[in-house]
C-alpha cells in the first residue's frame, strides 16, 4: 500500500481535456503558480481537475437530495487525488447582474454597517434635527444632581385623558387609580390641587395639560438625594413613561425626560433602529417610492442637463434652449431671485442648494408639460428626456427616511457607503464613540476595519462602497472575492485563482502579492493561474505546462522554484522569456504620426475625468495606461466609443453638446456625449469595440459559427453523396434550427438541472450523449468523420483536415495565427475565457481586406495571454494598422505599452485623485516623466533601448 503525505496535494493520472496523464505533487500551505501558453492545460488542471474534485467531494458530504445528482455529475478524468482540501474558486468573471448588489453587500461590510447603525447609531429628529433618545433613570439622576445647588423643583408626570381629547369616563377612572396608588396631589400651571379638598378640583381646566405631583425636592448635597430622585423617576416612568421637572422659582423652566424613543422638542415618537431598517432589500427598510433600487423611471437629469460644464445662461438645461421654452429660464431667474442661485457658474460647480432650486424649476416645467400630453408633439418631446433617474424621495439612498435620520460619526448610512474605500478606512479608524457605544460596536467595527483594509490592500481604494457589483470588471470582482475570503479567516482551504493580476497596474501587483501571502499565512493552499512575472517571482512553487497549446500541450514542462525556472530557461518557453533568452522587441523605429490625422475630444468630464482634452493619433497603436481607477475605461468607453456613436460619421465640428445636437439625436438614443466637443470624427466611419464579452450566451455559439466557417463546413457535408441521397440540406447539419439537431437538448448537448442548494448543474444530454445531433445525421461522414467528430477537431487539426478547401482554411488560419489553434471548432462560447473571446472577435476583423477609416478599441487584450501569445497579438495589431485601421487599447502590460506608437497615461492615482493626463507621448517620453507610475516601470524595460538610441525620444514630436 502506498503511503500518502499530508504535506502535499497529490494528483495521479490527470487526463482532463488535453492533460497527458500527468502526475503532480503540490505543497500544502504554499503558493503555487500554474503557468504556460494559452491552451496548455492550466485551467484544465486548476479548475476542471483540482477545484472540480474538491467541489464534488463537498457536495458528497451534503444531504441525500444533493447526492441523488452525483451519479450524473461527471468526475474529473483522473486516477486519484489525495490530500485535497475544501476548494474555493475565485474566477475573473463578474457574474453578478443583481441591481441590488453593491461592493458593500458583496464584501459583507454592509451587514456589519446595518448592525453598527442599529446598535450604536444616534437618531436625529426629521423635523427639528434634535437628538432622539430614551432617557435612562441613571442619566436623569445625574442631570438633576448637576442642577444649581439649593434650587427647588416639582417632579411631575402627565395624566392621560386630558388636553384636547378629554374623555370624562377615562379621566375619572384614571384619577381614582392614581389616588389608590398614593398620588394625592395634582398640578397645573404652577398650582397644586389636593384630592383631600374636592372643591379645589373644580378649579382645574381639564382641557389643559394636567400633571400628577410625584415629589418636591431641593438640589443639595444630601447623600440620599440620588436614590430619592431614582425612586421618583422610576415611579413617573412606570405611570406615564415621562418625568417633568418644573422649577418652583420659575414656572416657565421645565426639564422633560422620557423613556419613550422620541424627540424631546417635537414630541414625535420614533421607532428604535434595528438592522432591517437599514436594508434596502427588505420592504421594512427600502424606500417606498423606488423599492430600494435608488432610481425610478422618470425624467433623466443626465438627459436634461447633458453637459454640466455649461452655465445656466449658456444652456445647461437642454430643453430650455428650445425657442418655445426659453421663457422658463427667465421664470427660474425670477423665482430664484435673492436665493443665491448663480447663472454664470458651470452647473457642476453649483452648491447642492443651488442645484435643488434648478431641479425644482425643471420639475415644475415638466409637470406643466404633462398637462398637455394630449398633444402628440408634447409626448414626443417628453419622451426624449425620460429614463432611469435618481429617486426624488431618497435621492438614490434606497432607504426610507427614518433610516437616513440615524447617524454614526455625523454621517448616515447612505453617506457612509458613498465614501470610497480610501476614504472609508480613516473614517472608521477615527470614529469617536462614547464608552457605552464603544463597548457595543467594538467587534463590529473591527470586522469593518479589517475588510476595508483588505480591499485597500488589493488596489481597490478608488471604488465606493455603493458601487454596483454589476459594473465591476472581472479583475475587480475577483479581488473583491479575494479580500472577502481573507476577511472570513477561513483556514485549511485550497484557493484556486484565475489571473488575479488582471486589471492591476504594475504598481499594485505588490499589494496583491501581499494579500495572497496573508491568505497563505492563515494556513491555506493557494493555486494561481498566472502569467505575471512578479507573481511568479513571489511563488513558492511553479508548474509550467506545455510545451505548446491544445494537443501539443498538457504536459508538465517544469516544476520547482522560480530561480530554477529562470536558470533552466532552455527547457521551458516560459523560462526562456523570464530569463531574457527570448524578448518581445521594442520597434526599431516608431511610426511617424501625422498631426492632421487625429481625433480630438475636448472637456471630457465623465465620472472622475477632470474636463480633460485628449488627442488620439490615427493609423497608429495608441495605449491608454494608468493605475486602477484612474479613468481609462471611462475615457475609452464613455467618451471615445460612446461619443463617436452619437456623432456617427458626420463632421463632428457641427455638433456641440447640447446646442449643436438636436434633441432627437442626443436624447433619442442611449448614448450621450461626455465631452464638450469632438473634432476629427469625419475621419472615422466605423468604431468597433473588441471587448471580452462572450461571443455568444448559449452553448450553441462557438468559434466556428462566429467566424462564419461553419456555414462552409455544413455545405461540405450537405454535398456528400449520402446526404444528397437523403435530401439533406446544410440546415440539417445546424444545431441552431430544427431538422437534424437533437430536440431534447435543442442542440446544446447539455441540459440544465435546477439545484435549490447550489448553482444550476449542466448535465450531458442523455439522448444524444452530448453530440447535439440526431443519430441519422451522425451517419453522414466526410473523409471518415461525422459532423460531431469534425467539431471536436482543434483549429490546427481542422486546417489539415480541410486543406483542400481554401475558403474554410482561410477563416480558420486567422484563428491559428493569433494563438487560438488549440481551440476546438465546436467549443462552447460559454467555456471561453474573456481573452479567448476577444481574440476570436479580433480574428473576425482580420478577415477584412481593408480597415480604412476604422477605429478598433481593445480593453486589456493581454488578459490570459502568455508572453508568446502577446507577441502574436502585437502582430495582429500591426496587420490591422497596415490595412488602414487605427488601434486604441487599454492596457497595463508593459510589453504592449513599450511597443505602442503613442501612450496616454492617466492618473496620477485612482478615483477622485485620478482623471487627469499625467503624460502623453512616445513610450520613451512617458518613461522620462517622474510623476508617472507607468513611466517608472517603462524606464526599466526601455533602458537597453535608450542606451542603443539615446535621442530616439526627440525623433517623435508630440501631438499638438
Amino acid at each position: 500500500m502506498r503511503t500518502l503525505s499530508l504535506d502535499y496535494l497529490e494528483i495521479r493520472g490527470a487526463r482532463v481535456h488535453n492533460l497527458k496523464n500527468i502526475d503532480l505533487k503540490l505543497p500544502h500551505n504554499q503558493m503555487t503558480v500554474i503557468t504556460g501558453v494559452s491552451g496548455s492545460g492550466k485551467s484544465s488542471l486548476a479548475f476542471d481537475t483540482i477545484y472540480a474534485e474538491g467541489q464534488r467531494r463537498y457536495v458528497e458530504s451534503m444531504s441525500a437530495y444533493a447526492r441523488q445528482f452525483l451519479e450524473r455529475i461527471a468526475k474529473p478524468d483522473v486516477e486519484e487525488i489525495s490530500g485535497i482540501a475544501p476548494a474555493i474558486a475565485i474566477r475573473q468573471k463578474n457574474t453578478s447582474r443583481n441591481p441590488r448588489s453593491t461592493v458593500a453587500t458583496a464584501t459583507e461590510i454592509y451587514d456589519f454597517l446595518r448592525l453598527l447603525f442599529a446598535r450604536a447609531g444616534r437618531v436625529y429628529c426629521g423635523r427639528c434635527g434634535g437628538r432622539v433618545k430614551k432617557d435612562s433613570v441613571d442619566e436623569v439622576a445625574a442631570q438633576v444632581l448637576s442642577l444649581e445647588p439649593g434650587s427647588r423643583w416639582y417632579v411631575l408626570f402627565p395624566i392621560r385623558g386630558t388636553g384636547d381629547q378629554v374623555s370624562t369616563e377615562t379621566l375619572k377612572s384614571h384619577l381614582f387609580e392614581l389616588r389608590a396608588k398614593g398620588f394625592n396631589r395634582l398640578f397645573q400651571q404652577g398650582r397644586t390641587f389636593e384630592f383631600s379638598t374636592p372643591e379645589s378640583l373644580l378649579e382645574i381646566d381639564f382641557r389643559q395639560p394636567l400633571f400628577a405631583l410625584a415629589d418636591r425636592l431641593a438640589v443639595g448635597p444630601a447623600s440620599d438625594l440620588r436614590q430619592r430622585v431614582v425612586d421618583t423617576v422610576e415611579s413617573c416612568f412606570r405611570e406615564s413613561g415621562e418625568a417633568v421637572f418644573e422649577s418652583a422659582e420659575d414656572p416657565t423652566r421645565q426639564i422633560r425626560f422620557s423613556e419613550k424613543f422620541e424627540c424631546k422638542d417635537c414630541r414625535v415618537v420614533y421607532e428604535e433602529p434595528e438592522p432591517r431598517l437599514f436594508s434596502f432589500n427588505s420592504p421594512f427598510g427600502a424606500c417606498p417610492r423606488c423599492q430600494g433600487f435608488g432610481n425610478i423611471m422618470d425624467f433623466d437629469m443626465e438627459r436634461v442637463i447633458p453637459d454640466p460644464t455649461l452655465t445656466l445662461d449658456q444652456g445647461a438645461v437642454e430643453p430650455w434652449t428650445k425657442p418655445a421654452y426659453q421663457k422658463f429660464l427667465l421664470k427660474l431667474k425670477r423665482d430664484a431671485r435673492g436665493q443665491g442661485l448663480r447663472f454664470d457658474v458651470p452647473y457642476r460647480e453649483l452648491k447642492q442648494k443651488e442645484k435643488d432650486l434648478v431641479l425644482e424649476g425643471v420639475r415644475r416645467f415638466f409637470a406643466r408639460l404633462e398637462q398637455k400630453k394630449y398633444k402628440m408633439h408634447v409626448r414626443v418631446f417628453l419622451s426624449r428626456y425620460r429614463g432611469y433617474g435618481q429617486c426624488p424621495e431618497c435621492r438614490g439612498a434606497r432607504l426610507r427616511p427614518e433610516a437616513l435620520q440615524v447617524r454614526v460619526g455625523g454621517k448616515n448610512i447612505a453617506e457612509v457607503v458613498a465614501l470610497s474605500l480610501e476614504q472609508a478606512q480613516p473614517f472608521f479608524d477615527g470614529l469617536q464613540l462614547t464608552p457605552e457605544e464603544t463597548a457595543i460596536a467594538d467587534k463590529v467595527l473591527q470586522e469593518i476595519r479589517q475588510r476595508t483594509l483588505f480591499l485597500n490592500d488589493v488596489g481597490l481604494e478608488y471604488l465606493t462602497l455603493d458601487r454596483l457589483a454589476s459594473t465591476l470588471s472581472g479583475g475587480e470582482a475577483q479581488r473583491i472575492q479575494l479580500a472577502t475570503s481573507l476577511g472570513s479567516h477561513l483556514v485549511g482551504a485550497c484557493y484556486v485563482l484565475d489571473e488575479p493580476s488582471i486589471g492591476l497596474h504594475s504598481r499594485d501587483t505588490a499589494r496583491l502579492i501581499k494579500i495572497l501571502a496573508e491568505l497563505r499565512g492563515l494556513g491555506n493552499t493557494i493555486l494561481v493561474v498566472e502569467h505575471d512575472r512578479d507573481v511568479m517571482r513571489a511563488a513558492d512553487h511553479i508548474v509550467d505546462l506545455g510545451p505548446g497549446a491544445g494537443e501539443r500541450g498538457g504536459e508538465v514542462v517544469f516544476r520547482g522554484p522560480y530561480s530554477k525556472l529562470v536558470a533552466n530557461g532552455g527547457g521551458s518557453l516560459t523560462g526562456r522569456y523570464l530569463s531574457g533568452q527570448i524578448k518581445i522587441p521594442v520597434p526599431a523605429a516608431r511610426r511617424r504620426l501625422d498631426p492632421k490625422q487625429q481625433l480630438r475630444f475636448y472637456g471630457a468630464f465623465a465620472h472622475n475625468l477632470k474636463s480633460i482634452d485628449v488627442a488620439l493619433p490615427l493609423h497608429a497603436l495608441v495605449a491608454i495606461t494608468g493605475v486602477s481607477g484612474s479613468g481609462k475605461s471611462t475615457l475609452v468607453h464613455d467618451v471615445v466609443y460612446q461619443g463617436l456613436r452619437v456623432v456617427g460619421n458626420r463632421a463632428a465640428e457641427e455638433y456641440f453638446a447640447p446646442q449643436g445636437l438636436e434633441g432627437e439625436d442626443l436624447a433619442g438614443s442611449q448614448a450621450r456625449l461626455w465631452c464638450r466637443k469632438i473634432e476629427g470624427a469625419e475621419r472615422i466611419e466605423e468604431v468597433i469595440l473588441v471587448d471580452q464579452s462572450p461571443i455568444g450566451r448559449t452553448p450553441r455559439s462557438n468559434p466556428v459559427t462566429y467566424s462564419k466557417a461553419f456555414d462552409l463546413i455544413r455545405d461540405v457535408f450537405a454535398h456528400t453523396p449520402e446526404a444528397r441521397k437523403r435530401s439533406y440540406t446544410p440546415g440539417h447539419f445546424s444545431f441552431n434550427i430544427s431538422g437534424g439537431r437533437c430536440e431534447t437538448c435543442q442542440g446544446d448537448g447539455t441540459v440544465t438541472v435546477e439545484m435549490q442548494f447550489l448553482a444550476d448543474v449542466e448535465l450531458v444530454c442523455e439522448d444524444c450523449k452530448g453530440k447535439r445531433y440526431k443519430s441519422s445525421v451522425l451517419e453522414i461522414q466526410f473523409q471518415g468523420r461525422n459532423i460531431h467528430e469534425v467539431l471536436q477537431l482543434t483549429i490546427d487539426e481542422a486546417l489539415a483536415f480541410f486543406a483542400a478547401y481554401p475558403r474554410i482554411t482561410a477563416k480558420l488560419k486567422l484563428l491559428a495565427d493569433i494563438g487560438l489553434g488549440y481551440l476546438r471548432l465546436g467549443q462552447s462560447a460559454t467555456t471561453l475565457s474573456g481573452g479567448e473571446a476577444q481574440r476570436v472577435k479580433l480574428a473576425a476583423q482580420l478577415a477584412r481586406a481593408r480597415c480604412d477609416r476604422t477605429l478598433y478599441i481593445f480593453d486589456e487584450p493581454t488578459t490570459g495571454l502568455h508572453f508568446d501569445d502577446i507577441a502574436k497579438l502585437l502582430g495582429a495589431f500591426r496587420r490591422l494598422i497596415n490595412n488602414g485601421g487605427s488601434v486604441l487599447v487599454i492596457e497595463h502590460n508593459l510589453d504592449v505599452t513599450k511597443t505602442a506608437d503613442w501612450v496616454i497615461d492617466l492618473g496620477p492615482e485612482g478615483g477622485e485623485r485620478g482623471g487627469r493626463i499625467v503624460v502623453q507621448g512616445t513610450p520613451e517620453q512617458v518613461a522620462e516623466c517622474a510623476e508617472s507610475y507607468t513611466g517608472r516601470y517603462l524606464q526599466e524595460v526601455l533602458v537597453d533601448q535608450r542606451q542603443a538610441c539615446p535621442d530616439r525620444a526627440e525623433a517623435y514630436p508630440r501631438v499638438q
